[in-house]
């Protein structure tokens, strides 16, 4: 768990205010996407096991939503362990990062050789039939990976000293 104390509290303002900006550019994305994002309660093609988390996130959730986590249990292995059986987060308002953005047509560059760079996509397969063809929208139409990551990562290297240490959202509820 976090450091507790002034460190603990700025950072979990600052994780507070980087969801709200992730929410504000999700939601102009999804304005601009319209009906091709068929997300939405119960849909849970994304939300998998074994995902893990920032510590900082981790922490955000534990404080969110500590009276869930010490009594009730884990969703069944294999789904996320935060869905209730009608599927529905159980901590969707401090839900993390990556659960903000599932869904949505993602791309990200990558530097195959230096100076040499590669760019892919990708979609939830709920939401992949459409035109254009993910690979055809736009850039602006899809969820840039990189830039809040970045902002993430610092958040969490500046409480672990760079480790960037993770915790599995199934070990956060209580035995």
């Amino acid at each position: 768990m976090l450091r507790v104390g002034r460190d603990g509290e700025q950072s979990l303002r600052a994780l507070i205010e980087l969801h709200r900006d992730v929410d504000r550019a999700v939601g102009s994305l999804a304005d601009r996407l319209g009906e091709r994002l068929r997300c939405g309660p119960g849909c849970t093609e994304c939300c998998v096991d074994e995902l893990t988390v920032f510590e900082v996130e981790a922490d955000r959730i534990r404080r969110g939503a500590a009276a869930l986590l010490a009594i009730e249990r884990p969703g069944p292995a294999g789904a996320c362990a935060m869905l209730d059986p009608e599927g529905h987060c159980r901590v969707y308002e401090h839900r993390p990062y990556v659960c903000r953005t599932q869904g949505l047509p993602l791309r990200w560059l990558e530097e195959l050789e230096p100076g040499d760079w590669a760019e892919y996509r990708d979609i939830c397969p709920v939401n992949a039939p459409g035109e254009p063809a993910v690979e055809a929208l736009d850039p602006d139409d899809c969820w840039e990976l990189g830039p809040f990551e970045g902002r993430l990562a610092q958040l969490q290297a500046g409480l672990d000293g760079g480790k960037l240490r993770r915790v599995a959202l199934r070990s956060l509820f209580r035995p």
